[in-house]
């Protein structure tokens, strides 16, 4: 299928380079490396009932995240699908010109990051069975209605992206001094109340235009769910990127240590670019705005910001803020926060996901399993 934009004319930036010339070359090698052969693993013997709880449970966020981004990449990705309503410039369904708005490579960072997860899924899977392990398969859960806008595969998912309460305080707590972990709490950068952050239907891909939108082809409505699935972006990959943090501390086999730094640091990568992708939309020439369709409304949060210190919620910043960490009296250090079971753990992330909407129509066998999963990763302790 033809690719909606051209990956040869365009020069290459910073992030382009460090994804596809670092983090898709170095995965590969170590993958190569680790499971040369079935039987070689095999030799090294069974993973102790810890360990592979640990990875059982990541093995079943990964498969999350992937039904998830495919569903993304699918109406938003470049590569998948014959857009519709095609921009005469750069041949982009009204979605990925929204968010192209927020970065003009944010459809393949999309469609990259998707395959990621499943290369997550599929290696832990696979790594699991040659440590004579039990694999995590959803495939009976996958029974949810997805969107039916042209692009969209039609198949039915594991999770639902039309429902969705996105927690935005992610985007304040890495800008905040104050550490989660140590007892700090955060208010939403924006309110998202049952929300989609894709396009359900093809009447989700007009709207009323907007001529200040920099990619033509977009409007308010597109824009908002566009605007909408940033901040679902940032908000699932800083949680992947927590709860990989608190896995690694429980970890006991020095090369299931390696697996789950190895994808946790890709995890990272992920989130450090969606931290930008969704500050690009509360900033000039995205926002102000406001949808007339679903009424919700975008500030400018250099110019407008919904919280004070405005520096809580400045949208030109990537890297996190130095905070509290392991002791107040400490000095304080830029770190991934929260690391600890109580608010990163496997039952968090479920808690989490579950407020979210993610599993809205999901029944409660595939809650029950996914909580079982993350009761046994949480009791993991290192021998």
């Amino acid at each position: 299928m033809k690719k909606s934009v051209s990956t040869t004319t365009r020069s290459v930036d910073r992030r382009s380079f460090m994804k596809t010339g670092l983090l898709t070359g170095g995965a590969a090698a170590v993958g190569v490396g680790l499971l040369a052969s079935k039987s070689s693993a095999q030799e090294r013997g069974r993973l102790n009932p810890g360990d592979a709880a640990i990875l059982r449970f990541l093995a079943a966020a990964e498969l999350i995240e992937s039904d998830l981004w495919t569903q993304y990449a699918e109406l938003g990705g470049i590569g998948n699908n014959q857009p519709i309503e095609l921009d005469p410039t750069e041949s982009l369904n009204p979605y990925q010109s929204a968010l192209s708005n927020l970065d003009t490579d944010g459809p393949q960072y999309i469609t990259s990051n998707t395959n990621d997860e499943i290369s997550h899924a599929n290696f832990i899977n696979a790594y699991l069975e040659s440590r004579g392990a039990e694999p995590v398969n959803f495939t009976q859960f996958e029974t949810l209605k997805g969107s039916t806008a042209t692009g969209s595969s039609g198949k039915p998912r594991l999770t639902n992206l039309m429902h969705l309460n996105v927690d935005t305080s992610w985007f304040v707590r890495y800008r905040s001094t104050t550490n989660p972990d140590l007892g700090a709490t955060f208010s939403q950068a924006i309110t998202l109340n049952d929300v989609t952050t894709i396009p359900r239907n093809n009447n989700d891909f007009m709207g009323t235009a907007n001529p200040n939108f920099p990619v033509p082809g977009s409007n308010d409505h597109i824009q908002a769910i566009a605007n909408s699935a940033a901040f679902h972006f940032g908000m699932i990959e800083a949680g992947g990127t927590s709860l990989y943090a608190a896995m690694s501390q429980k970890v006991t086999d020095p090369e299931v240590l390696m697996i789950t730094l190895g994808i946790g640091g890709d995890e990272i990568a992920h989130f450090l670019e969606w931290v930008d992708f969704a500050g690009n939309g509360v900033q000039a020439t995205v926002a102000p705005f406001t949808d007339s369709i679903s009424g919700l409304s975008f500030p400018n949060f250099f110019t407008n910001p919904p919280l004070q210190p405005p520096s809580v919620v400045q949208p030109s910043l990537i890297f996190p803020v130095a905070c509290e960490f392991i002791d107040s009296r400490l000095p304080k250090v830029s770190v991934i926060r929260p690391l600890t079971d109580r608010f990163a753990g496997a039952t968090a992330a479920v808690a989490s996901l579950t407020a979210d909407g993610l599993f809205t129509g999901q029944s409660r066998q595939f809650l029950a399993t996914l909580q079982q999963l993350a009761y046994e990763a949480d009791a993991a302790i290192r021998f």
